[in-house]
């Protein structure tokens, strides 16, 4: 059997306005998985759209397309191209799941929820000849999760080829984010053995690591476990978690001594109103700033996240957001407009209250506003999100920002990493056209390597004190961030 897989560019990767080496990062680790349950004489090839372009003078017996909400119009016109051939259809994904009908109408077949029990259950149906229009997951695990077919992957493509995912969702539950639909109908936060998390690690070449787990730390014993597995393989290695898990005594220390560098933190706000709107109630009443403080302490870089929009936000939040940032000695920053995905209850929110202002899934992109905000005009959200941006990378920024560190090893880690992930555009886009974005990858270590141990005497953490952050201890906004 000849199968296909694809992953179609977001919409937002094909504009020249748009950074490419962001798109240049991971190989589409979710196609590898399926692959995995292939039979040793199916002939099976995945195509990245991101980084490579999408053959269609083929003829494959089979193609599966998995579908984000940026990449839907892509998605289904490639789907219409090859059913349109004779070729049969699979659709799943984010996007899929959540409006399964609209996908339906450009597929033979389409999945809801996560692959690892409706995958080899289409797989038999599909050699049986009797494949159904629609699989819905219900069985959560990852036991016996067959090994990811990585020699499907061009690694010389990417920046991260070894990214690793060792746990599906989060035991959390913000409105704005698509893991309750996705996960309906059965668990949203499962994870791997450890001995098989530890087994995967182990096939990966080099020293980096980036773990795109939605919540690496989400079940604190799994993750005490997984790093005291892995301490003493000299890896380097990033993931994402929240500022509760930071602030858990012990588990950071844990991670560290395992090879932790660079964590991606759910900040999301500075004004806790927006956390009990959204859910949020992992961040609130926790202190921003010894968040901070104990990530620094520990030498791990942070990517902070914050979403603009929200219903308590006014046109003051993007300075003081970008000055809370720079001021805390943030190496990155992702900035994000609020988004009510399909199927969040934030959706489901702003349907009832007719604020949706259309449903053109190209610009649900988290840089558009798609809705009426309520503390602004749309078109202050959208211009004040450009201006964090240009304000949080300004080298005036990135140089004050590195000056938090107390170390000159810490300040100059700080102005490499801030400055290479986003002055350096023109560079990037020569690499990723020469398809040589792989090559990347020591330099990166190399930065990860630096010993960024950054501790500080407790009477001069930059007038930080406990409390001080954009969230203090009573829940009440703070003042001016």
């Amino acid at each position: 059997m000849r199968v296909k897989m694809i992953l179609p560019a977001l919409t937002e990767a094909t504009s020249p306005l748009f950074r490419p080496i962001k798109y240049s990062l991971f190989p589409p680790l979710g196609l590898a998985t399926l692959a995995g349950y292939l039979g040793p004489d199916d002939e099976v090839s995945i195509t990245d759209e991101h980084v490579d372009k999408v053959d269609t003078a083929d003829e494959p017996d089979l193609v599966v397309i998995q579908v984000y909400i940026t990449s839907a119009r892509r998605a289904y016109e490639l789907a219409d191209l090859y059913r349109a051939r004779g070729a049969y259809v699979c659709l799943g994904g984010l996007h899929v799941t959540s409006l399964p009908d609209e996908a339906a109408q450009h597929a033979d077949s389409i999945f809801c929820g996560p692959g690892e029990d409706i995958w080899p259950a289409f797989l038999a149906d599909f050699r049986a000849g009797q494949p159904a229009p629609r699989y819905t997951s219900k069985t959560r695990t990852l036991v016996d999760l067959p090994p990811i077919r990585r020699d499907l992957i061009k690694r010389h493509l990417y920046l991260v080829p070894n990214s690793i995912v060792v746990s599906r969702g989060c035991p959390h539950v913000c409105d704005f984010c698509y893991k309750e639909a996705f996960f309906e109908g059965g668990k949203s936060f499962y994870t791997q053995s450890v001995d098989a998390a530890l087994a995967e690690i182990d096939r990966l070449p080099g020293r980096h690591l980036y773990f795109l787990d939605d919540h690496l730390f989400g079940n604190a014993r799994f993750a005490k476990a997984l790093f005291e597995g892995m301490r003493g393989m000299g890896r380097l290695w990033q993931a994402a978690g929240t500022v509760k898990a930071v602030l858990q005594p012990g588990l950071l220390e844990q991670a560290v001594a395992a090879g932790l560098r660079s964590l991606f933190v759910g900040f999301e706000t500075v004004n806790a109103a927006n956390l009990t709107e959204q859910r949020k109630w992992q961040n609130i009443d926790r202190d921003y700033g010894a968040v901070v403080r104990r990530l620094r302490d520990h030498g791990v870089m942070i990517n902070g996240s914050f979403v603009f929009g929200m219903d308590s936000d006014d046109a003051s939040v993007f300075d003081r957001t970008v000055e809370w940032a720079v001021r805390q000695g943030i190496e990155t920053a992702t900035f994000h407009i609020l988004t009510p995905y399909p199927g969040t209850r934030l959706y489901q929110r702003m349907a009832a209250a007719k604020r949706l202002l259309h449903s053109d899934w190209d610009l649900y992109d988290t840089r558009h506003v798609v809705f009426e905000p309520a503390g602004m005009s749309a078109r202050e959200l959208e211009t004040g999100y450009w201006n964090a941006y240009r304000d949080f990378y300004r080298w005036g920024s990135i140089l004050r920002g590195a000056k938090t560190k107390p170390t000159s090893r810490g300040k100059l880690r700080h102005a490499a990493y801030a400055a290479g992930w986003k002055k350096f555009e023109p560079l990037w886009d020569l690499v990723i056209r020469a398809k040589r974005a792989g090559q990347a990858l020591p330099l990166l270590e190399t930065v990860l390597s630096w010993p960024g141990a950054d501790r500080l005497p407790v009477a001069g953490r930059d007038g930080l004190r406990r409390g001080a952050g954009p969230v203090a201890p009573a829940g009440r906004p703070h003042a001016r961030v």
